[in-house]
């Protein structure tokens, strides 16, 4: 069986001699006078808004302890429908005093966010009002500090209905579908102190500033050389002028420096603002790739007579990036993206997104291991511990910073463009982000200029192309791509935003397995049918991926990664699309994705894998699927020949009503180049007992009142081996200083029974509104007990803040009971409410995939052709608009019989054996055709419906006029059931099916016409 596929992070992660704790803090590496402290230990909370909470007297004894990040409602991640989460108002108090010497050094707040408003006072001076409840922000409280004791409270304000205090705006992107509410300081919260003249810190919106901007150019790929450069905003507060120099160290991921460069020497005046910058050209640098997340320390020292006097740590990596003629390339080498697009919230079952960061480092590094090279957050920013574990993981992500569904105006579009320009500043330094996103939907072309116009000038040398959902016919954009449909491009990179809706609950394994599920209705899918529509869905992309013509798909990001608690429309009260569950255990998808994806456009290792499990009832008999990158599949039932699968969609194989046998299912595959994959399901025996896992951080489960540790619950027979089968109810005891977390299952813990008939969610506007039969369920969130699903499960455990192990002991009837014992750590201990314990100093990061490989990523498999002349039966001005690589343009005829076709003309025979379409009403609409070359037909038949392109293949023919004929009426019926978010052409982007109605209408979107290969392939 396979293993929990997380074995790549556990083998990576280590300590990094080079550490540090966030990208912009004071620096681990180099001595100064500046010190960043965390302030995430130690504060006290209360529900309900409480007067005076903000003077530095009052009485909060009775207040709840917490550890930061802390939603006061995270308890009901996954427990609740998202619109069900609790609002109002929260307090968070916290006492800090501070370090000698502290008297007449600037001090600095940075909150990495709080959702939605916070308000905060420093010994009952209000020093910050931040709204947007979507990025950082921060405080100068250098002037409500005091001598000894401080206090500082926050009051947050997680209204789904708040409107902005200066305006009354509501926030767009603060919204009851998409942006789960959990509710509080959220995020990690940062004291830094400097001196007078100090180095600012990249928090635009709340203090003015920018922070320092790294970045590299003039690449040497080959030779692993580029030209470092490093800026840094300085702002002075000293009654005199300075006379400073910028100095840039830069060090590799093990600590080791490499090189040590100045700017030239410049004076900062008392009270100004400017940059200083420096640069040099390195050679034998790691450039960060997929897979590959290799990072250097950049040290930004301002000196001052020899000494430094004030020292920032960025973390970043250096990679070059290219967007043109439809393709994305990394480090030189085309990249077809394939990944996920994945809630912001990224969120866990009963702690919500308070989570520690090596929790984003297993499920980001898991999401790599899946095959995924692309993560794209949705509608609002991620959070900045996100963003460093993709950089440490060697994710590509899709930075968005503020949105829901649609472009806006007035206030609530210069939210939106506050926000971008905050999350661009902020991480403008981490490599991992090569797109910003614009709009979850296509935005005004002039509101895009100004998008762009913010990256201009916040991020003009960072490499990173912005665009939006949509937005294909743009002169302002640089990428685009629909939701759900086949986008190709000779131009900008074209890739899908979201494609692979279909929901499958990890506990529904397929039709003949406990507790048995058929699809219903079609979204509603179980294992074994859910991982053959992503390979159904992936083929339409990889069929035109780069290689395959002059137009060409970036390929897409599937939705979602994990099971999420927002936007539902399957039988439960959460999204279950992911690949994994919400624990971050794989469903047959991710083994899926991981065949057909281990390649940056083609695969490029051998892999099978068999759809499912082998232990069924006696008399079963199935459909046995296979994903596998070979050219042939054949398998084999205790050593005797099934024969060879039949092979649909590239990636998928099928053998009919298999009859199940106890033993062992084996299948091989033979590759092109001859070699060979295999892969091998056995049946288990009877379940015999329990087995406990434990997952934890590098340095082990750390007492510091925020931690978690993962507990994988297994049902095993006497060998050990899952059962696959088992659908046991598992109760757990727990002792030592830990709190229960629980985990998530099919079910309510109350045991109430599901009902008769589907409960109808309520109608909201931009919802989706389908009934489910779990909609009032717990899922077991929080439970004691709860079951295994496929034979295995996962909980939590949150880490308390005292010394002594922690037990775990699981039960269940009729089997053997499982114990285990964790060890804990403890932190290093603040000291007058400051702690200098950073978490994220001990994840140290992946190289797992290696250097960007020098060797092409693709082969051409076929020549694309490009006509000289388009004449048409009528609308001949149209005419050319049906090659024009607009796919917001179309041609179509005047609905006359005898003028129903279109002839593409070329200036000399070229061979063809494939005509590409994009036909108008390509979900519904099938057309009726004869292409004929020189007047010789070469095919006729009836047009596929499909969700962008289909391929028209033919024996090779020769001559210069390609003649489309519609040979009769076409019809509407939909090929791809009940779309829902998709409801209209309008919304789907079917370009001209509203406009062009079926008959004899024949409409064409884009053609493309393609012969055998004649030229040699591009990297």
């Amino acid at each position: 069986m396979r293993s929990l596929a997380a074995g790549t992070l556990l083998a990576i992660t280590a300590l990094t001699p080079a550490g540090t704790a966030f990208a912009h803090d004071a620096s681990t590496v180099v001595a100064s006078g500046r010190q960043t402290y965390n302030l995430n230990p130690d504060w006290r909370s209360t529900t309900g808004d409480v007067a005076g909470a903000e003077q530095p007297g009052f009485d909060d004894a009775g207040w709840q302890p917490v550890t930061l990040p802390n939603a006061f409602n995270e308890k009901q991640a996954f427990a609740r429908d998202i619109r069900e989460l609790s609002t109002g108002i929260t307090w968070y108090r916290k006492r800090i005093t501070l370090p000698a010497g502290a008297a007449g050094r600037r001090a600095f707040l940075e909150f990495e966010g709080v959702r939605q408003a916070a308000e905060v006072w420093v010994n009952g001076k209000p020093v910050v009002l931040s709204e947007h409840g979507a990025m950082a922000f921060g405080a100068d409280i250098t002037d409500a500090l005091r001598p000894g004791g401080n206090v500082i409270a926050v009051r947050v304000d997680n209204d789904w209905r708040y409107k902005e205090r200066a305006t009354g705006s509501g926030f767009q992107w603060n919204d009851r579908n998409f942006n789960v509410n959990y509710g509080g300081i959220t995020r990690n919260v940062r004291l830094h102190l400097t001196g007078p003249v100090y180095q600012t810190l990249p928090l635009y919106s709340s203090l003015g500033t920018t922070g320092q901007y790294v970045w590299a150019d003039q690449f040497d790929i080959a030779r692993r050389a580029a030209t470092v450069h490093a800026e840094s905003q300085v702002r002075s507060a000293a009654g005199a002028d300075r006379r400073v120099t910028l100095r840039v160290e830069v060090r590799d991921r093990d600590g080791k420096r490499i090189a040590s460069f100045d700017g030239a020497p410049a004076v900062v005046k008392a009270g100004e603002t400017r940059t200083l910058s420096a640069a040099q050209r390195l050679t034998g640098l790691h450039f960060w790739s997929w897979g590959y997340g290799y990072l250097y320390t950049v040290t930004t020292s301002l000196i001052e007579n020899g000494k430094a006097i004030d020292s920032v740590d960025t973390v970043t990596g250096f990679r070059q990036t290219r967007f043109a003629d439809g393709m994305v390339e990394l480090n030189g080498r085309v990249i077809q993206v394939h990944g996920y697009a994945q809630r912001t919230s990224n969120e866990w079952p009963a702690v919500g997104v308070s989570i520690p960061p090596w929790i984003s480092d297993f499920s980001n590094a898991l999401l790599v291991e899946s095959g995924g090279n692309l993560v794209r957050w949705m509608h609002i920013a991620p959070s900045k511990q996100d963003v460093e574990s993709a950089d440490r993981v060697g994710l590509i992500q899709a930075m968005p910073a503020g949105d829901a569904e649609h472009d806006v105006e007035g206030r609530r579009w210069e939210q939106r463009k506050e926000v971008m320009r905050d999350a661009i500043i902020y991480n403008r330094n981490n490599p991992s982000i090569l797109f910003y996103e614009g709009g979850n939907e296509s935005i005004s072309e002039a509101h895009m200029a100004e998008l762009k116009a913010i990256r201009d000038q916040y991020d003009p040398k960072g490499g990173r192309a912005i665009g939006s959902r949509e937005m294909l016919d743009s002169k302002q954009a640089e990428y685009g791509g629909e939701m759900l449909y086949i986008n190709k491009s000779g131009d900008i990179p074209m890739w899908a935003m979201e494609y692979s809706r279909d929901e499958g609950a990890r506990a529904y394994q397929d039709e003949f397995t406990p507790p048995f599920h058929k699809d219903s209705p079609d979204y509603n899918r179980n294992q074994d049918s859910h991982a053959a529509e992503d390979v159904r869905r992936w083929w339409d992309y990889y069929r035109v991926r780069p290689g395959t013509g002059k137009r060409v798909s970036s390929g897409g990001v599937n939705i979602i990664w994990s099971d999420s608690n927002t936007h539902f429309r399957g039988d439960n009260n959460y999204r279950r699309s992911g690949e994994v569950d919400a624990v971050r255990l794989p469903k047959q998808g991710f083994y899926a994705h991981q065949v057909m994806w281990n390649g940056w456009v083609d695969p490029e290792k051998p892999a099978t894998h068999i759809i499912g499990h082998w232990n069924y009832a006696p008399g079963t008999v199935k459909d046995q699927m296979v994903v596998s990158n070979g050219e042939s599949v054949e398998l084999f039932l205790n050593g005797r020949s099934l024969g060879k699968g039949a092979r649909s969609h590239g990636f998928l194989f099928t053998w009919p009503k298999v009859a199940w046998q106890p033993g062992t299912l084996r299948a091989v595959a033979t590759h092109a180049d001859g070699r060979k994959s295999a892969f091998t399901l056995e049946t288990t025996g009877e379940a015999a007992a329990l087995k406990l896992t434990p997952r934890t951080s590098p340095r082990g489960f750390v007492m510091d009142g925020a931690d978690i540790a993962l507990v994988d619950v297994e049902v095993v027979d006497a060998k050990g081996r899952r059962v696959p089968t088992a659908y046991n109810k598992v109760s757990f005891d727990l002792a030592g200083p830990a709190e229960w977390r629980g985990g998530i299952a099919q079910g309510d813990s109350t045991g109430k029974v599901r009902p008769d008939k589907p409960i109808a969610q309520e109608s909201i506007p931009g919802t989706t509104s389908h009934p489910g039969t779990a909609r009032a369920e717990d899922n077991h969130v929080l439970s004691r007990e709860l079951p295994v699903e496929g034979g295995v499960n996962r909980v939590l455990l949150r880490a308390g803040t005292r010394p002594g192990a922690v037990r775990v002991i699981a039960r269940t009837d009729g089997l053997k009971p499982a114990e285990l014992t964790i060890p804990v750590v403890m932190p290093k201990a603040p000291s007058g409410g400051l702690s200098l314990d950073f978490p994220e100093a001990y994840q140290h990061g992946s190289l797992v995939r290696g250097p960007t490989p020098s060797t092409p990523s693709y082969r051409v498999t076929r020549t694309t052709h490009v006509p000289a002349q388009v004449v048409a039966g009528d609308n001949g001005a149209e005419a050319a608009k049906s090659i024009d690589d607009n796919e917001l343009s179309r041609w179509s005829s005047a609905g006359k019989p005898d003028t129903a076709w279109i002839e593409y003309r070329f200036d000399t025979p070229v061979t063809l054996s494939e005509v590409e379409l994009k036909l108008v009403g390509w979900r519904t609409r099938a057309y009726p055709l004869r292409i004929l070359l020189d007047g010789k037909t070469v095919w006729e038949g009836l047009s596929d419906k499909s969700l962008g392109y289909i391929g028209i293949p033919f024996a090779p023919a020769t001559g210069r006029v390609l003649r489309i004929v519609q040979t009769g009426p076409s019809a509407d019926r939909d090929a791809f059931g009940n779309i829902v978010e998709l409801a209209t052409a309008r919304q789907a982007g079917d370009t001209g099916a509203n406009e062009v109605s079926p008959g004899w209408r024949l409409g064409i979107v884009e053609a493309d016409f393609h012969g055998p290969v004649g030229g040699r392939g591009r990297k």
